[in-house]
């Protein structure tokens, strides 16, 4: 009996144990992170909680005990801090990196000997509360002001440059190296990469992107995007977060962001389709950890008619608190946003912020834009040149605002429990970087700087592979250019040399171009070039010979005995008169340019020249980058080492007619491939034979068969795969049911598929079209069940038709639509589910309750008691047994019948479970009787 009973006792636990196994496991389990940063957030004061929501700037190197940045560090417990060349953090000298080093590792060391002073006397020999400080900047690439490291680390290609080879493996490459060399340094925090989608270019507008953009087509700026931040986790090995710049996107502003708020006439819907979506594919939709972005920017950008009302404008998205909910509450960006993603606001000390408050630009409440932007949605508020009209430095009105928090932390619970979420996020963040918070682990080795010797060579792969022809076609250029210059030519070399403002120095030196040729070209390199026949100049100097050509006469004689006029231009722009010397030389100097060949490489975005100035161009070409690399690059170009370039622009020329979502769309002269993905076998495998001379046979299938076929990857003009959702249209085409058309389906990684069910015996063919882009065609053998040696049974017809043209209309009238194929797996409800478990829980529960009545009628409570515990038990081990999909199981779950299957299981289980009880009973009165017998 004591056995009997412990199996009982035994198997009720296992029973209520298994009945709460949750069908659907919403609730994501607490990870050592998210635990680790609540236990922190309960030791920290207000003071340490609202510090860690800024991200500040400071000037100079100097962090003594006197200076500003000490102060914010050791007594107003700040989260981060952003560094760059424009406040001197970074100096332009060759041991940029190490001193970079050095700083970053001061400024943590601060934070942490500082953790210590803060603690009471008594508790000096335990572990302080230290929490890491994000160090970041943004490193774009180029010898740009948005790329603070320029010496001593690899070269870093633009994004527009990496998006002009459409490879997202040199992407990652770009991103790893990136990511390990500034990892070595210590930065944990990368301002970067642009997501923006530059869909219309606009040269003349001040908000042009020039090359700070992947591209002007959504799904590959997202692609490219994915890469690049897988990259930089894998090549910092997940030290190092990355913040997708401007969201939700500047490409369509007409203003910069820092100089005037733009106004974007757009809806959620248009946003969805182009802007928004390079961001959903590094969030909710991103396709790995790896890939998926840590924070975003929030630029300053409003909206007009982003809810469908046309005269409605949004403030700022980084301060409006209803259009920032609105777009998080899109799947992706929600779903990210709770597994941890931070919003960071843009620098809240802009031009354009100062303008919106004020437009007479006479007052600044700084520390009321901070709380606008915070309680817009934002985790943490970037306080770049953040000045307060009525107090006398950033440093004050940096101190002023934390003060402020602090207090209304305190006073305010619903401000407290919104900073207590943000701060959260924030140390989760910081624990992924470093797991724990110790000094050694955050401190960057001074050791790993050796690493740094050592450059990549990924720039140049990439100058190689995104190198461009952009006009003429191959074809033109080999009559116009037959041959590259030789040793008794004139080369005259114009290049667009002027100084940047942030560094001192030209982007591209007024004789880059021309060492490069004569280095590779040279003397020294097979003499096809010699220096007396090079000259360069620079913009200034065209300019110089346009406005005062009687000063200038040299020039002009130099440029009278040219036979090669080679341009290195970068962008055009209205700030730079000087920009436009070449496009005024085409115009006015016609004279000068007679018998001449001209080359223009662009090394900055190719769409500054229109249709008459190209027109006057033999060749040109895109670069996308003044780095060395790539004026190499070009060097080869001029020469012919690089007859066919492969790259192809990420963003439409209108000056040339090209247009990216012309040129993206299937290429009308491809063929591509269709197949079924599990053919069954042809007549010739079913037969058993096969002749050298017959007619290669195709594949067999019986009426009621489901024919699942899929194309092979569509490309694009470029030769690239055409992105995800280009529409693509099956169609059947047989001579007993004419011409069929399936639902239109949308690619996937370039290619599509579908399914559809044969409902007669007939010969079928089977092509796709993605306009204007047509398949090779499929044939496709259905037989009747049970015909003998694979032998097609073709169902009679009333009269003969002939067979139908297989050449699709552009605007096809559907005769009829075949059954399209249901999915693999029946469309009842998901497996398992609160609705199945709820309605078996009843039925185990009534059946319990019928077997104790049972007992109860026959005057056996206790038994009574035992049947419902045990049919009970029988009901819901059944049920778990289909919950843990175990063996046999699918025969019940994968059927579409699948809640009867569930309920009759269940009862049989209690059944089964009742029935155990009754012959338990049974068992246990005979033996008493055998008992009592003995007696």
């Amino acid at each position: 009996m004591r056995i009997q009973r412990r199996i009982l006792q035994g198997l009720l636990l296992v029973c209520l144990a298994t009945t709460f196994i949750a069908p659907e496991q919403i609730a994501i389990a607490s990870t050592p992170a998210s635990e680790q940063a609540q236990i922190l957030l309960e030791e920290m004061t207000p003071e340490e909680k609202v510090g860690q929501l800024f991200l500040v700037t400071f000037s100079g190197t100097d962090v003594s005990t006197n200076s500003p940045i000490y102060q914010l560090i050791a007594n107003y417990h700040i989260g981060g801090i952003i560094i760059s060349r424009a406040n001197g953090n970074i100096l332009v000298e060759e041991n940029a990196a190490e001193n970079t080093w050095t700083l970053i590792s001061e400024l943590q060391k601060i934070e942490y000997y500082n953790s210590y002073r803060k603690q009471p006397e008594a508790l000096i020999t335990t572990p302080p509360t230290y929490i890491p400080l994000l160090i970041g900047l943004s490193q774009e690439g180029d010898n740009s002001s948005h790329t603070q490291i320029l010496n001593g680390v690899s070269p870093i290609p633009s994004q527009m440059a990496i998006g002009a080879t459409w490879d997202t493996g040199l992407a990652q490459q770009v991103g790893t190296t990136a990511g390990k060399e500034l990892s070595i340094l210590g930065v944990n925090l990368l301002l970067g990469p642009s997501l923006d989608v530059l869909e219309v270019p606009q040269p003349s507008e001040p908000n042009d992107l020039e090359v700070r953009t992947f591209g002007g087509d959504p799904y590959w700026v997202g692609k490219m995007g994915q890469a690049y931040i897988k990259g930089i986790h894998e090549g910092s090995q997940n030290r190092i977060l990355t913040i997708g710049k401007y969201f939700p996107g500047l490409g369509s502003a007409d203003r910069l962001p820092e100089e005037e708020i733009a106004t974007v006439r757009k809806s959620l819907e248009q946003l969805q389709q182009i802007e928004l979506a390079p961001f959903f594919a590094v969030t909710g939709d991103a396709p790995s950890p790896e890939a998926t972005i840590d924070g975003l920017l929030t630029s300053h950008i409003r909206y007009q008619g982003l809810q469908g009302n046309i005269r409605s404008t949004t403030r700022p998205i980084s301060l409006d608190p209803q259009a920032f909910n609105l777009l998080m509450e899109l799947t992706p960006f929600g779903t990210w946003h709770e597994q941890g993603g931070l919003m960071i606001s843009d620098s809240l000390g802009s031009q354009a912020l100062r303008q919106f408050y004020d437009p007479t630009g006479n007052s600044f409440n700084a520390r009321q834009v901070a709380l606008d932007a915070f309680f817009a949605g934002n985790d943490i508020l970037y306080l770049g040149n953040f000045a307060d009209s009525n107090l006398p430095d950033t440093f004050t009105t940096i101190k002023n605002t934390l003060d402020f928090f602090a207090q209304k932390y305190e006073e305010d619970l619903t401000f407290a429990e919104r900073v207590d979420e943000s701060v959260l996020r924030i140390l989760a963040k910081k624990l992924s970087l470093y797991n724990d918070f110790k000094l050694e682990t955050v401190l960057a080795p001074q050791d790993g700087l050796a690493a740094l010797e050592e450059k990549s060579q990924i720039a140049a792969d990439v100058a190689r592979q995104g190198a461009t022809l952009i006009s003429p076609s191959r074809s033109e250029l080999n009559n116009n250019l037959p041959n590259p210059p030789t040793t008794n030519q004139r080369i005259i070399i114009i290049t667009d040399s002027f100084e940047d403002e942030a560094t001192g120095k030209p982007a591209l030196e007024v004789n880059t171009l021309q060492e490069s040729i004569l280095r590779l070209y040279g003397p020294r390199s097979g003499l096809l070039i010699t220096r007396a026949n090079l000259t360069s100049y620079t913009y200034k100097d065209i300019i110089q010979l346009l406005d005062f050509p009687a000063e200038s006469e040299a020039i002009g004689a130099s440029l009278s005995q040219a036979n090669w006029l080679i341009v290195a231009a970068l962008n055009t722009t209205g700030d730079r008169p000087n920009s436009r010397a070449f496009h005024r030389l085409l115009s006015e100097r016609q004279d000068l340019l007679q018998d001449v060949n001209v080359v223009v490489f662009a090394f900055n975005a190719p769409y500054y020249f229109g249709a008459t100035d190209i027109s006057k161009i033999d060749a040109y070409y895109g670069l996308y980058s003044n780095l060395p690399s790539f004026v190499d690059v070009a060097a080869r170009l001029l020469f012919k080492e690089i007859p066919n370039p492969s790259g192809a622009s990420p963003v439409s020329i209108p000056g040339i007619g090209y247009d990216l979502i012309s040129a993206t769309s299937p290429d009308p002269e491809q063929t591509f491939s269709i197949y079924l993905n599990e053919a069954p076998p042809t007549e010739e495998d079913i037969q058993g034979e096969t002749h050298p001379d017959a007619t290669p046979s195709f594949p067999v299938y019986n009426v009621g068969d489901v024919i699942d076929i899929q194309t092979s990857p569509i490309l694009d003009h470029n030769g690239h795969p055409v992105p995800d959702g280009t529409p693509v249209q099956f169609v059947v085409v047989s001579a007993v049911s004419g011409t069929n058309y399936l639902p239109l389906v949308e690619t996937k990684n370039g290619q599509a598929q579908t399914s559809f069910l044969v409902e007669q015996a007939e010969n079928l063919q089977v092509y796709a079209t993605s306009l204007p882009a047509e398949s090779e065609i499929l044939q496709i053998s259905v037989a009747n069940p049970g015909s003998v040696d694979g032998e097609v049974q073709i169902a009679p017809t009333a009269s003969p038709t002939s067979t139908p043209t297989l050449t699709p209309t552009n605007t096809p009238e559907p005769q009829r639509v075949i059954t399209t194929l249901p999915p693999l797996k029946p469309t009842g409800p998901s497996w398992p589910n609160w609705h199945v478990w709820g309605l078996s829980f009843l039925i185990t529960t009534a059946f319990a309750l019928i077997a104790y009545q049972t007992g109860a009628i026959f005057g056996q409570v206790r038994w009574g008691i035992r049947w419902g515990f045990s049919a009970f038990i029988g009901g819901m081990l059944t049920y778990s047994y289909l919950a843990l999909e175990l063996p046999g199981s699918e025969l019940l779950t994968s059927s579409p019948s699948l809640l009867w299957n569930v309920i009759l299981a269940v009862l049989v289980g209690s059944s089964i479970g009742w029935g155990i009880a009754i012959l338990v009973r049974f068992l246990v009165t005979r033996s008493s009787k055998i008992d009592k017998s003995g007696d």
